[in-house]
């Protein structure tokens, strides 16, 4: 009897060995298992560093060799001016501080890219202009800065329509030429932001930056599957940025998700000494991701701008289907419109100002860089229509260089009856009249297509599928831009063409919280993104 005892409590011990044996392997293994970087957000990549899963040089290894795969070859999206020299020491170094003293943030040692005409020290800054090409700033940009003080990587500058304005070729530049869309290489990849956006779609690092003065962060994020915030006017620094028009300039992020786009807007913004518009940025900062709430649409009221339906048919399906989920959702739907003139909102406001703020500020700019470099937008146009850039591959788009000799004439109007009257009158009325419509209808939020077509063919080659019948597929965009409220874009669905369709939610100025809770509520009900057709992972 004893000895059967024995013997069945050793069998009992084997069997419990046998099956541990495995559950500890399989755990082994997944221990260490290299860790898979693709798609993956801030905060899934942040956990890998803390558990020691990859390190920050891993990372930056990985994303360049993405670059190497598919920017220049395969697809050839061309997102990307200049590799960063510095990043893998960086990146060496912040592994070192990580075990030393720990991280400074959740964004330490995360790799990002940088659109073009933001300044980083050891790379040229050339918004998309080839008469730049040479011009290294002294310092790097306020928005810059503060994601590497929070520990974050610049890997790679990234393509822009020239000069921060697309003239109908949207994400070209005589600097970078073309940026392909990732979901579709005969569609373009909006502008001005198109660069930052391309890369972040296809995984060439985890979020991106972009700039937004009448829909440059937002039209590229719609058309690339991302999330993109023009933040509020002022919340969001513009030093060391080459400017467009300080009066709509806004910088911005461009991420994978909400919580991600969330993360960095909070880590970028904030009141910067030199430039006055932030000066109560920091009275607005929270921190955003912290307290995104899944149920906001359950309990919002949103009022529908019916004023940018009808351009194109797959668009106005997908953005009805996207209400109709908010609805079910709880959601409370309104139908509104705008003023006829708060509806199109370029040639009475946007436009003028651009003409007229354009010179003055961007020489400003071009004062801070270093002696014996350009310093006038004269200078710009002469090398723009110098014999080596109109015979090179990449020559300035004519309707750029149009644009810019416009811009020259028009600097005068700076001081104009004109311009007065839009900043003091037009814009404000135009900011109450949106307040009005919000207050009168309680509203949290207006809802619309972000674009009011798809993603729009490349200028240099026809895709016969294209259709779009608006006056400007950007409309939308332009009463953010006017006055100065945020907006955020989240992906909605994809055209039968295989680029993404997204919706926006817009709200009063500073109420990025409440928008990012609406946009983090629909994203999470829906999950509509799909990784790009051209830019697979890889092993």
């Amino acid at each position: 009897m004893g000895k059967k005892y024995v013997n069945l409590k050793a069998l009992l011990a084997i069997l419990l060995v046998v099956t541990i044996l495995p559950w500890n392997q399989a755990n082994a293994e997944a221990a260490t298992a290299p860790f898979d970087p693709f798609e993956k957000s801030i905060e899934e990549v942040a956990k890998a560093l803390d558990s020691k899963q990859t390190t920050s040089e891993e990372l930056v290894k990985y994303y360049l060799e993405r670059i190497e795969a598919y920017d220049k070859q395969g697809p050839a999206i061309n997102a990307i001016t200049a590799i960063n020299e510095k990043a893998l020491d960086t990146a060496k170094a912040l592994d070192a501080e990580r075990t030393s003293k720990g991280p400074r943030s959740v964004l330490h040692g995360i790799p990002f890219v940088v659109k073009d005409n933001f300044d980083v020290v050891g790379m040229p800054t050339t918004a998309g202009s080839v008469a730049l090409k040479n011009e290294y700033p002294l310092k790097n940009s306020y928005t810059v800065q503060q994601l590497i003080d929070a520990g974050a990587i610049v890997i790679a500058k990234t393509n822009m329509s020239e000069l921060a304005a697309s003239y109908g070729r949207l994400g070209y530049s005589s600097m970078g030429g073309l940026t392909l869309n990732p979901y579709n290489l005969n569609r373009d990849a909006s502008g001005s932001s198109s660069g930052s956006a391309a890369a972040v779609a296809a995984n060439f690092a985890v979020f991106g930056l972009g700039t937004d003065t009448s829909g440059s962060v937002r039209g590229p994020a719609n058309v690339t599957g991302l999330v993109g915030i023009r933040p509020t006017h002022g919340l969001t620094s513009r030093t060391g940025v080459v400017p467009s028009s300080l009066s709509l300039d806004v910088t911005g992020p461009l991420a994978r998700s909400v919580e991600d786009a969330s993360i960095v807007l909070a880590a970028m913004a904030g009141t910067d000494k030199e430039d006055a518009a932030t000066k109560d940025a920091s009275k607005h900062v929270k921190d955003y991701a912290k307290t995104l709430d899944a149920s906001a649409l359950k309990k919002a009221r949103v009022g529908v701008a019916v004023d940018f339906f009808g351009d194109n048919e797959e668009v106005d399906a997908i953005t009805k289907e996207a209400i109709a989920k908010m609805e079910s959702m709880g959601t409370e739907v309104i139908r509104v419109k705008f003023s006829d003139r708060t509806k199109y909102l370029w040639t009475p406001a946007l436009g003028p100002i651009g003409d007229a703020e354009f010179k003055s500020q961007f020489e400003k700019y071009l004062s801070t860089l270093p002696a014996g470099g350009v310093k006038t937008l004269e200078e710009v146009i002469k090398i723009s229509e110098s014999p080596e850039v109109l015979n090179s591959k990449t020559p300035v788009n004519p309707a750029r260089l149009d644009g810019l000799k416009t811009a020259l004439e028009k600097a005068e109007t700076l001081n104009s009856d004109e311009y007065k009257d839009i900043v003091n009158h037009v814009i404000p009325e135009t900011r109450k009249s949106v307040e009005k419509l919000m207050k009168d209808n309680d509203l949290d939020a207006i809802v619309f297509p972000t674009m009011s077509c798809p993603a729009s063919n490349r200028f240099d080659k026809e895709d016969p599928t294209y259709v779009c019948n608006a006056y400007d597929t950007y409309a939308a965009s332009y009463v953010a831009s006017a006055t100065g409220f945020p907006e955020v874009t989240v992906p909605a669905g994809m055209a039968e063409a295989g680029v993404p369709i997204g919706i926006s939610f817009m709200g009063p100025a500073y109420t990025e919280q409440k928008l990012l809770d609406l946009a983090y509520s629909f994203e999470q009900a829906t999950k509509v993104r799909t990784v790009p057709t051209h830019t697979p992972n890889f092993k």
